[in-house]
């Protein structure tokens, strides 16, 4: 996105015209998908003879028979026509009643009507079970097909009190008597500025119309789910962090374009909630139309700040206030005259900033041609909307998608936004530390210098002198405590030395080969603790992954127990393992989910402590039961060896990280480096399990391994 903020004035309106034209070819597709039927009827008779409807749906436009203020049933017509004849009036639908001229008289938008369409189907039509599909008809209808009412919407009368106002889209199935259907519609509006049938009414087959039916329901539901979890996303965003407005009004805008979404289309939110009110409807959805272009005015500001002047601020406030309001106090009668002026404000805003977007765009500020190539897109869906629901253009309800396209945009430009926050955050961190290096690196270098002087003035006063002695004790305890950290390196590297300023002052020239063994058993050891510490380390922190699967304990120990048989026997040690009654259960053997090889591990650092404490000629022995514990059942592995015993108090110190246990006269060799009982503690607590230890203190010691067992079949 960098790459195209950094071009010239020219690419960036070469880019805003790209906008433009992606949205008129975008229009003239969806408008060529609308063009006009080719069967349309004449003097309400529709001839589809020479069509299949039931898989070639149609649109049932033309002329309809028209009776202005008169609420006919079908039976009405008929008595009418047989005694008066055919005086009907004719009238095209799609389209509103509001305008329509009649006995020299021009219609308001408010009043009643029946409508009466006879439709010719063709023969195979007539054994097919047809389906009609019905959009929102204003306000109020009843639909009788052959005589038969098949549908009602709100209440049908004659006076605004008589009449209760619903929107809903009906899908209506009916199977053909003969080779024709009569409609009879009933519409009342005393609610509206426009009545009528201002949408399309389509007849086909009922799994072609149903399979479409559901496919705009989805689509509907899908963008007012995907508005309303983007919106409440930035809402949360911004209560985590208020600093930035921009969240919030982003987030709030998408949330009430989610409510406003639900209110268009398939409606729905009628279909959810059926006895919606009607009134609270309108209001929510003109209310939203009115508070989006101050909102996202207020967005931009955020986004790109100091680009929306004192005054336009004031004017949108202003003007927005006094629309809701508007909206608040007067009936739908009243305020849905006004839809246009409503559109007109908020398209000015969204011209005005548009043209922000273009200085901004020019002044190469990042993410301003993006927020200006969907805001051009965008204005035109929103534009088209208006147009149609004036009765104007017919394209109807895209501004649901062009706003879908817009917020994930902006998502994407506020995701940017904190996504270069969190980088810079980064960089900032590392200077600190880098800066934080070398404040270090200096005070060290100060230390070694403060010393030097302290030893070179340490003869000139007694004062000096002692404030010498103190320097040098505090670096001996510093010093004092670093080799009590490292103590396990620092000792074996300490013999290492020493053993070499021997073989080169050719002290004993004899046990020279002696001391290059020392040298190598000490260079083995400090490798072996360094690979403890860091794999100790990794298992602290997590890293270290697991590859747990379902494994038979009985097998496992077995195959444990022969691979280390011969490793405790030439260390003079008698080795045994006892499962007991275990394996003579046959149907319920102990399966326990794990790592083997982890276990194995920390099974192998038990048996190894035990040959260390254990003189020659003792006992190590490993023993297998099951209990069941709170519902669970448990293999329990205990390692038991005949050495010295460790002290009660101690016992739950040996599992702590670099802890030894130091007895009198504990010596001949025996060295540790105090981290094998801590890394079997982090393995055996990864498996879920537990780990602790017995011991009176004066002869053996025992350690006990608790696993939770999962069934009875595993990897053997």
């Amino acid at each position: 996105m960098r790459e195209i903020l950094r071009v010239g004035s020219r690419k960036v309106w070469l880019y805003i015209v790209a906008a433009v034209v992606v949205g008129l070819v975008a229009g003239y597709v969806v408008l060529s998908e609308q063009d006009s039927p080719k069967f349309q009827s004449e003097k309400g008779i529709l001839d589809l003879t020479q069509v299949q409807v039931s898989t070639n749906p149609q649109q049932l436009t033309g002329e309809w028979a028209f009776y202005w203020q008169e609420l006919l049933s079908p039976e009405d017509i008929r008595v009418r026509s047989a005694r008066e004849g055919n005086q009907d009036y004719w009238i095209n639908i799609p389209s509103s009643w509001s305008g329509y001229r009649l006995e020299g008289e021009t219609l308001g938008g408010t009043g009643y009507a029946t409508y009466r369409l006879v439709i010719q189907l063709s023969e195979q039509d007539q054994k097919e079970r047809l389906a009609l599909r019905l959009p929102s008809i204003f306000h109020a209808y009843k639909l009788w097909v052959n005589g038969e009412l098949l549908a009602q919407v709100g209440t049908v009368g004659q006076d605004k009190n008589s009449m209760t106002p619903h929107l809903a889209t009906r899908l209506l199935f009916v199977r053909p008597e003969n080779d024709t259907l009569e409609l009879v519609l009933q519409v009342a509006n005393f609610q509206h500025n426009r009545g009528g049938i201002t949408k399309y009414i389509e007849l086909g087959g009922s799994d072609v119309l149903t399979t479409k039916t559901n496919l705009n329901l989805a689509a509907d539901m899908f963008i007012t789910a995907s508005l309303l979890v983007i919106g409440l996303y930035n809402l949360l965003l911004f209560m985590l962090r208020r600093k930035d407005r921009a969240p919030f009004y982003f987030g709030l805008f998408t949330v009430l374009l989610s409510i406003r979404s639900s209110l268009n289309g398939e409606l729905v939110l009628t279909q959810w909630l059926p006895h919606f009110p009607w009134e609270l409807q309108f209001k929510i959805e003109y209310l939203i139309l009115c508070v989006s272009g101050y909102i996202i005015t207020m967005y931009f500001d955020c986004i790109f700040p100091n680009y929306v002047s004192r005054w336009f601020r004031f004017a949108t406030r202003v003007a927005t206030g006094a629309s809701c309001i508007f909206v608040m106090v007067t009936p739908a009668l009243i305020y849905t005259h006004f839809l246009l002026i409503i559109g007109v404000m908020v398209v000015l805003h969204m011209v005005y900033l548009m043209f922000g977007l273009v200085q901004v765009a020019l002044r190469r500020m990042e993410g301003a041609l993006i927020f200006l190539l969907v805001s051009v897109v965008t204005l035109i869906t929103v534009i088209n909307d208006f147009l149609y629901y004036n009765g104007w253009s017919l394209i109807g309800n895209t501004s649901p998608l062009g706003l879908l396209i817009f917020t994930i945009a902006q998502m994407i430009l506020l995701s940017s936004r904190f996504t270069r926050t969190a980088s810079n955050e980064e960089r900032i961190s590392r200077e600190l530390q880098d800066a934080n290096d070398k404040l270090i690196e200096m005070n060290i270098s100060l230390e070694r210098t403060v010393d030097e002087r302290t030893r070179a003035l340490s003869t000139a006063h007694d004062d000096l002198r002692t404030s010498y002695n103190r320097l040098l004790h505090s670096e001996q305890g510093r010093k004092k405590l670093l080799a009590y950290i490292t103590h396990d390196l620092r000792m074996p590297l300490s013999s290492m030395l020493g053993y070499v300023e021997a073989i080169q002052d050719r002290v004993k020239p004899e046990r020279n080969e002696q001391y290059l063994k020392y040298i190598r058993e000490n260079t083995i050891r400090i490798n072996r603790m360094i690979e403890e510490l860091s794999f100790l380390s990794h298992l602290e922190t997590g890293q270290v992954s697991y590859r747990k699967e379902p494994v038979k304990i009985i097998p496992f120990l077995r195959d444990f127990f022969e691979q280390y048989e011969l490793v405790v026997r030439d260390a003079g040690l008698d080795f045994t393992l006892d499962i007991g009654d275990t394996e003579d259960q046959r149907s319920n053997l102990p399966v326990v989910e794990m790592d083997a090889k982890r276990v194995e591990q920390a099974l192998f650092n038990l048996v190894s402590n035990a040959m260390k404490f254990t003189s020659s000629g003792g006992l190590v022995r490993i023993t297998l039961a099951v209990e069941e514990v709170n519902h669970t059942r448990h293999a329990i592995i205990s390692i038991q060896d005949s050495g010295m015993g460790i002290p009660p108090d101690q016992l739950e110190q040996i599992f702590e990280r670099n802890y030894r246990y130091d007895r009198p006269g504990l010596g001949n060799g025996i060295e540790g480096s105090g981290l094998g009982l801590a890394i079997c503690r982090e393995i055996v607590l990864a498996q879920g399990g537990t780990v602790r230890a017995e011991s009176d203190g004066k002869m053996g010691a025992t350690f006990y391994v608790t696993l939770p067992c999962i069934g009875n079949e595993g990897r053997g």
